[in-house]
């Protein structure tokens, strides 16, 4: 009954369009109504808000979200965006890979999905429009490449994964989301190039392989930013905290600095729209924990653990069936309260099928990050749509067989453990 109760108001609210954490709010405080006696709802519904964002590690959060939009606004996407274009800019439809792999470059410094959408999306949507791809296509590349900093470090979910699965290391998070994210990327290109062939767009010749070395140069300050996290969390010189507060000094000193691409003027909308962007992740973080909270007082994840496991005892059709449900809350839910409230359900499940907490965090939200980019929630979509000026209708035709790549990249991450637990292992952390 509490189950019902919970979840089935959840959903109504969310057709109803109230946002997410408002949603997950006022399901919660119902529940606590109308099923528990025992405890005052209002305070016991703040207190497990307070103590959702009472972490050490969450301080990274609005550290790497200001240094994303540093990034976007200092003049560090175009650099990247320019050496991408030396790398892969002159095969059949060269800008669309150049788009995948500035996408995946700026993913990697920033962190954010949204902020590379934007970022990258305004330079090369436009850019590729002009070469004569047409906007759909050039959005939907943008869109799907996005997802890409969702694993490739430092990302903010996977932050969020580690406080939602209990304390699972975050640089061992970071470091296993490289290969699938690499793996990502490779198969968008080759999905993006087998709609370039079908659809007859040429090469783009008017790339210099000259300009390579200028290029790299230009870039370099930008990916020395992840030399100096990565390394510095690995080599356990700094925190991924600390390291969220070195990047925002470096990307001030690359903007302000080296590129000369902002003024101080310009950072006061910035550090504006960071606090706006925090608040809402905070704000989703709190609402998600009260919400697990409730589920975990009520004993939710061990009755869905016990349906699931009933089901079958084959590990493989178990991990079927999450995953299946996965890809539907990614539909319309967004990325950080589906990992804080399913990461209690599922991981149990997951781990007396024998799959690591760290594997099954890489697979949760690889799934998840093809929510980001479906109908009807998907943000990065959304954001694509307003950059690139199209309707979301006009791009499903182009983006499916980059949805195609998306899910072979999710079945192999899932068939092959390996893919995220590789580098861990080779470096210690496991």
């Amino acid at each position: 009954m509490t189950s019902l109760i919970l979840f089935g108001l959840f959903v109504i609210l969310l057709v109803l369009n109230i946002p997410i954490a408002v949603s997950i709010i006022v399901a919660t405080l119902a529940t606590m109504l109308l099923t528990i006696d025992t405890l005052p709802a209002l305070t016991t519904l703040a207190q497990r808000l307070s103590v959702g964002v009472d972490s050490f590690a969450l301080l990274a959060i609005p550290f790497f979200v200001l240094s994303g939009y540093l990034m976007g606004q200092g003049g560090i996407a175009v650099r990247l965006i320019e050496f991408a274009k030396v790398l892969v800019g002159r095969l059949p439809g060269g800008l669309a890979f150049v788009n995948i792999i500035s996408c995946a470059l700026f993913g990697s410094i920033s962190g954010s999905a949204v902020a590379a959408t934007s970022a990258v999306g305004g330079f090369m949507i436009p850019a590729m429009e002009k070469e004569g791809y047409d906007k759909p296509f050039s959005t939907a590349v943008t869109v799907t490449a996005a997802t890409t900093g969702m694993l490739i470090p430092p990302s903010n979910i996977l932050i969020i994964y580690s406080l939602a699965s209990g304390g699972v290391s975050i640089a061992a998070l970071f470091i296993a989301g490289y290969l699938p994210g690499l793996l990502v990327t490779v198969l968008l290109m080759l999905g993006a190039s087998f709609y370039i062939k079908r659809h007859g767009i040429t090469t783009d010749k008017t790339i210099s392989i000259g300009k390579f070395w200028p290029s790299l140069i230009g870039a370099i300050p930008c990916l020395f930013l992840i030399v100096l996290i990565i390394g510095g969390i690995i080599g356990g010189f700094f925190t991924p905290t600390e390291a969220g507060a070195i990047a925002v000094i470096y990307s001030l000193v690359l903007s302000l600095g080296l590129y000369k691409e902002l003024r101080v003027k310009d950072l006061y909308p910035i550090f504006l729209k960071t606090i706006n962007t925090t608040a809402i992740v905070m704000f989703l973080i709190g609402a998600s924990a009260a919400m697990s909270w409730l589920m975990s007082y009520e004993q939710i994840p061990q009755t869905i653990s016990n349906s699931l496991l009933s089901l079958s005892e084959n590990a493989l059709i178990i991990l079927l069936i999450m995953n299946l449900l996965l890809l539907a809350v990614g539909t319309f839910m967004d990325v950080t309260p589906a990992v804080l409230i399913f990461t209690p359900i599922f991981l149990p499940i997951a781990e007396m099928l024998g799959i690591s907490p760290l594997h099954f965090g890489i697979m949760m939200i690889l799934n998840l990050s093809i929510g980001l980019c479906t109908p009807p929630v998907g943000s990065v979509l959304f954001v694509g749509c307003s950059v690139g000026r199209v309707s979301i209708s006009s791009i499903m035709k182009p983006i499916l067989p980059l949805y195609a790549a998306m899910l072979i990249a999710l079945a192999l991450t899932i068939a092959f453990p390996q893919i995220s637990e590789f580098l861990p292992k080779l470096l210690g952390l496991i």
